[in-house]
């Protein structure tokens, strides 16, 4: 096995490490934030919930799509980035409204 391949076998290891805790502690956030909202019944945190829960999913969607589906990883990457894209939209406008 060459030190190329071991190197890129490392940093495939440590990219599901990170985007499995990205997707945890993204999720505990989402569910914290959607918790206020049920709580509060406030439009501002129920968008703040969904925003946050964009953002998850588009950070972790690319490997997901590459790995599991078969998509080509320059598409995975395109609609994580739309996905982070709306996801920070909504959190800007759940900051904006009141």
């Amino acid at each position: 096995m060459s030190p190329h391949h071991t190197g890129a076998t490392e940093i495939a290891l440590a990219l599901a490490v990170v985007k499995t805790l990205v997707l945890v502690v993204g999720s505990v956030i989402t569910y914290f934030a959607f918790k206020a909202y049920r709580r509060t019944r406030q439009q501002a945190l129920g968008l703040l919930a969904g925003g946050f829960g964009l953002v998850t999913l588009g950070l972790v969607l690319a490997g997901m799509l590459y790995e599991l589906l078969g998509v080509q990883l320059a598409m995975g990457i395109l609609l994580e980035s739309l996905l982070v894209l709306a996801g920070f939209l909504v959190i800007a406008y759940s900051l904006y409204v009141q």
